[in-house]
């Protein structure tokens, strides 16, 4: 990226000079390498700040051509990140009929619930390729198969899998596919939307920024070409060593559960499902909040998605899986990487111990005297 910072100050937009020639030149190798993450042509890809813009632009760029089609019926989940459940939310104040599957209590939505929730008026469909809370990954090719013979949209907000799991996103029929670079260690700021075609057909997507004729027309804006460059290297690194990423993910993760079984933990989420980097769990008569200070000096934790940790509410996704209140209030996730360094288990299970040890005295009842 340095070189796009310091000397190739060209934009990307600009067709009458070599410094655009040459920043074009890079956008479109970029533009290439995410291409074929997901096994898709370079033409499909429209750069973003992220799969949050990403998630806008597919539902509500949708918008126009339901309404205009007559068919305003949408279906998605109850454990969707907040940026699609958000986008999905403005699209009923607008008139559309928004249709949220329930999870099963392992954390993922049963493709048969799509099937019966499908009808001829349903336009779109968006389903996450895997949970950001539980790491549980959803059937997303058996969703593909429940609309093979149906015409509505398939979007999936595929920010946690991308450059992880990718053979799935690479279906034909997934039509929008959104994509953050820092999820697979890139820059932040810079994410895109798959616009994948039917035969030569695009997606009859309308623009939610307006101001220039940027990607196409479906996004205006001047294209952040160092980020962009960053992106494309990011997610080339993550197609070419995903296994070997995956590998030390799982070793990792034998490495916490053998740690952390002897403190009992209740687990949010199929494990025969679940991504090899993320676990959800809570720990019998220990507070979350409470935990999270004191591990603070020895790891960082968290107690749901990092995009509603400013203003904490209870996870709307662990309620859906019909985990209970008290399990919720003690919900930690953990998450880690391929370049995550071994941690001091034997300090951490000894200061979770005694942060239980002290909860559990001062909540036990003081007998009478006589």
């Amino acid at each position: 990226m340095q070189p796009f910072w310091e000397e190739e100050c060209g934009n990307e937009g600009s067709r009458t000079h070599e410094y655009g020639a040459r920043a074009r030149q890079a956008v479109q190798g970029a533009r290439d390498q995410v291409a074929e993450v997901v096994g898709c042509r370079r033409e499909e890809i429209v750069f973003t700040s992220g799969a949050t813009e990403a998630n806008n632009l597919a539902i509500l760029g949708l918008e126009p051509a339901g309404r205009a089609a007559g068919r305003r019926h949408v279906i998605s989940s109850q454990i969707e990140h907040k940026a699609v459940l958000e986008p999905l939310a403005e699209l009923g104040r607008r008139g559309f009929e928004i249709e949220l599957l329930a999870p099963e209590p392992g954390g993922w939505v049963h493709p048969d619930r799509l099937r019966a929730a499908l009808r001829a008026e349903t336009w779109l469909v968006s389903l996450m390729a895997a949970n950001n809370e539980t790491g549980v990954i959803q059937p997303i090719e058996e969703y593909a198969q429940a609309l093979s013979s149906h015409s509505a949209y398939f979007h999936v907000d595929a920010a946690q899998t991308f450059g992880k799991l990718n053979e799935p996103l690479r279906l034909p029929r997934i039509d929008l596919l959104s994509v953050s670079a820092h999820k697979v260690f890139g820059p932040k700021g810079v994410g895109a939307l798959v616009t994948r075609r039917r035969g030569f057909t695009r997606p009859p997507l309308r623009p939610i920024l307006f101001g220039g004729g940027q990607e196409r027309g479906l996004r205006a804006g001047t294209l952040p070409v160092p980020l962009v460059v960053g992106f494309g290297l990011a997610a080339q690194l993550a197609n070419d060593e995903a296994e070997e990423r995956a590998a030390r993910c799982r070793a990792f993760r034998r490495e916490l559960l053998g740690a952390l079984e002897p403190l009992a933990p209740e687990v949010h989420g199929d494990e025969t499902r679940v991504l090899p980097h993320v676990w959800n769990a809570s720990f019998p008569g220990l507070d979350s909040e409470a935990a999270m200070v004191a591990l603070k000096e020895l790891i960082a934790v968290s107690n749901g998605s990092a995009c509603t940790s400013a203003s904490y509410t209870p996870s709307h996704v662990l309620r859906a899986m019909n985990v209970s209140e008290a399990a919720i209030g003690g919900a930690l996730r953990f998450s880690w990487s391929h370049e995550t360094a071994s941690v001091d288990w034997e300090a951490i299970v000894a200061r979770l111990a005694l942060l239980r040890f002290r909860s559990t005295t001062l909540a036990a009842p003081v007998a009478n005297s006589r």
